[in-house]
């Protein structure tokens, strides 16, 4: 397997990790059996680095991710994240805290539920309009010394954001959404993160699973399943999209891969210092995911894929309307 690095501290990972959200929540269907099959095959295929959040599951995703992987604790970075806090009573609603108090509180459940002494990437999951970055990091920071953490992340903010942030510890890894139809961390995220020396993780580098070319009609989403509340799911949105997954299939075609495959090698092609963590829950998707390490695109294939997916491509928001206050100005789309 192919390694990476996040940031100037040399935090080595996998160059393709493992996003668990999924096997949790938000997207329908729970087969834990399968799950736990899936994260110990990515062990087997060599990934070490594993993401997940306290709020995926309302905490069930830490715990299932701890459980299966402490036999193999010693040689993987596993990533977790806070600040999205959910009602235990109502798990459909959410605020966002990121207060020092809140973040101090936060780890102590989080190194509960994955079952270790120390989390290696921990990361604010959103920042919430009121508190100072450098207050959230300096509360952060105090995690490190304390020895419960040993990296730090941010996700979802602006450059400016990042470079505060900075000023006050070393921070390891963005993550942000970044693919073929959400190339908004281009206009300057990116630029920012190589200035400081930050690595990039890019979350949902498949589009959600819609440039996989497996959704075809809205209706092959599930009753439970969040996209349907996507606005690049929905009506007039859906179908123009679906005309740039057509197009994406073409040149899959013609590279001699999946859609999938080539959706991750454009992103694995951005940069040494980008790792994308697509998600899945089953095997035989994590191996199609895999085979793109495989996929090496040239000057031409970029150029082609540009042609066809260029910046501000996809049709619709990123997320719903309730959800977008949360996101820098510049990721908006």
């Amino acid at each position: 397997m192919e390694t990476r690095t996040l940031g100037k501290q040399g935090l080595k990972v996998s160059a393709q990790g493992l996003g668990c959200m999924g096997m949790s929540d938000f997207y329908a269907g729970r087969d834990d059996a399968e799950s736990e099959a899936t994260l110990l095959h990515a062990v087997d295929r060599g990934i070490t680095f594993f993401d997940t959040a306290d709020m995926y599951g309302s905490g069930r995703n830490e715990e299932l991710v701890g459980r299966v992987l402490k036999p193999h604790r010693a040689k993987l970075v596993l990533a977790t994240k806070f600040g999205i806090r959910r009602d235990p009573n109502n798990p459909q609603s959410r605020g966002i805290d990121a207060t020092p108090a809140y973040a101090k509180q936060a780890v102590e459940g989080s190194l509960q539920r994955l079952g270790v002494d120390v989390i290696d990437l921990y990361y604010l999951h959103r920042t919430d309009g009121k508190t100072p970055i450098e207050d959230t990091v300096g509360a952060m920071a105090d995690l490190v010394r304390e020895g419960k953490v040993r990296h730090l992340g941010l996700s979802e903010v602006d450059a400016d954001t990042l470079r505060r942030a900075s000023k006050v510890h070393p921070i390891a890894a963005l993550q942000s959404e970044y693919s073929l139809w959400s190339r908004d961390p281009e206009d300057d995220v990116l630029e920012a993160c190589r200035e400081l020396g930050i690595g990039f993780v890019a979350y949902s580098p498949l589009g959600r699973g819609f440039l996989t070319g497996q959704i075809k009609r809205f209706e092959d989403l599930e009753a439970d399943d969040y996209r349907r509340h996507s606005p690049r799911f929905q009506g007039e949105n859906f179908t123009r999209n679906l005309e740039l997954v057509a197009k994406v299939e073409r040149l899959a075609r013609e590279k001699g891969c999946t859609p999938a495959q080539l959706a991750l090698a454009w992103v694995l092609a951005r940069g040494q210092d980008i790792v994308p963590i697509p998600g899945t829950k089953r095997r035989k998707y994590l191996d199609e995911n895999l085979g793109a390490l495989a996929v090496k695109l040239t000057e031409k294939d970029l150029k082609d894929i540009d042609a066809v997916a260029p910046p501000g491509v996809a049709a619709g928001e990123r997320y719903p309307a309730s959800m977008q206050g949360a996101l820098p100005k510049s990721g908006k789309r």
